[in-house]
């Protein structure tokens, strides 16, 4: 059976951008001190659900891809269009893989089901 390679590089982007965007997060809240460490933990707070969000996309993206599931990959895309709503100052970190997922699913040939 043949792999999507759309559906795939969604992952890796979308696998990338959430590892450095925990990175990223989480080292500005350990680093600071003082009234920067609570600056750094109301917007660690902020973008939460925009991480939580994406992760669980990551996820669905990851089963639609192994699995060769047509639904995981759309609900792959719609939870990165989620995402973004969520935190609209980074939608264009996630506005690739939500397009690539999207026509990956598009792609996706139909499996019937017994």
């Amino acid at each position: 059976m043949k792999k999507n390679k759309l559906l795939l590089i969604s992952l890796v982007v979308g696998a990338a951008y959430l590892i450095y965007s925990v990175w990223y997060w989480m080292g500005a809240v350990v680093s600071s001190t003082g009234a920067e460490a609570a600056g750094a933990g109301i917007a660690g707070m902020l973008v939460m659900p925009h991480l939580v969000c994406t992760f669980i996309a990551v996820a669905f993206n990851a089963l639609g891809f192994f699995l060769n599931k047509q639904s995981f990959a759309l609900v792959g895309g719609i939870l990165y269009s989620v995402a973004m709503v969520l935190f609209p100052m980074y939608f264009f970190f996630v506005l690739p893989e939500a397009i690539l997922s999207f026509v990956a699913y598009a792609q996706m040939k139909k499996v019937p089901t017994a």
